[in-house]
């Protein structure tokens, strides 16, 4: 469970005491199996590479406590997570074993489930950007993105892709899959909840939208959710 932040929250967020599954609608069945290749690294690379998890065990382990922001307005405080520096993972791995252009610039994130976001790679090297395997001393479950989760704290969670299993490396920036409320880096400090609308036109129309939105994602998770994951 999470706990009460010690420190201001940012513009438009209030606390939860929970950390529920959440995301867009039509993702709420979407439980995606386990397979042996847990990462792809992929596009304009000299080598493109398919990465087991022993490939990420020879980087330095992480622990790290932090808050995560929904775009929806909620925000679940203090949560401990475990994993592997984005940084480290970048450095260490992606750019001797594929060797990335020069000017790839951005990363297209996708899950398991088929959710895309993308990130500027600046972003993603960020001092507190993981990747995310354990949360609360557990190894990660399935409704919180296991085996591999993007933990990007200063961005809202639509940026945070549960159960990642690609990264696209790439010139230009790609649109994601949050439709009407996506942005193109989605940081929390600036309130950056979508493109076409004010911050607070958002703020407002999502927290209205948050109840309903939040009584369907649980049930249709429930109702979908494979057996031996956690409740």
């Amino acid at each position: 469970m999470s706990r009460p932040s010690s420190a201001p929250l940012p513009p438009g967020q209030r606390a939860w005491d929970r950390f529920p599954r959440f995301g867009l609608p039509r993702f709420a069945a979407r439980w995606p199996d386990q397979a042996p290749i847990l990462l792809r690294i992929t596009d304009e690379l000299a080598s493109p590479l398919e990465l087991l998890a022993d490939d990420l065990a020879c980087l330095p382990r992480r622990e790290q406590t932090s808050d995560l922001h929904c775009a929806t307005t909620w925000t679940a405080c203090k949560l401990h997570w475990g994993g592997v520096s984005f940084t480290d993972f970048y450095q260490q791995i992606v750019v001797p074993r594929a060797q990335p252009d020069a000017d790839c610039r951005h990363a297209v994130l996708t899950g398991r489930d088929g959710y895309r976001t993308s990130l500027p790679l600046e972003d993603l090297l960020g001092s507190d950007v993981l990747l995310a395997d354990h949360l609360d001393g557990r190894p990660l479950s399935a409704e919180h993105g296991a085996p591999l989760r993007l933990i990007a704290p200063r961005h809202y969670g639509y940026k945070n892709v549960k159960y990642l299993a690609r990264i696209r490396l790439q010139r230009d920036p790609a649109p994601g899959l949050a439709g009407w409320k996506d942005h193109s880096r989605g940081r929390v400090a600036l309130e950056e909840r979508g493109l076409r609308l004010p911050a607070r036109t958002y703020r407002w129309l999502l927290r209205a939208l948050l109840p309903a939105y939040e009584c369907w994602f649980r049930r249709r998770s429930a109702a979908t959710r494979p057996r031996g994951s956690s409740p």
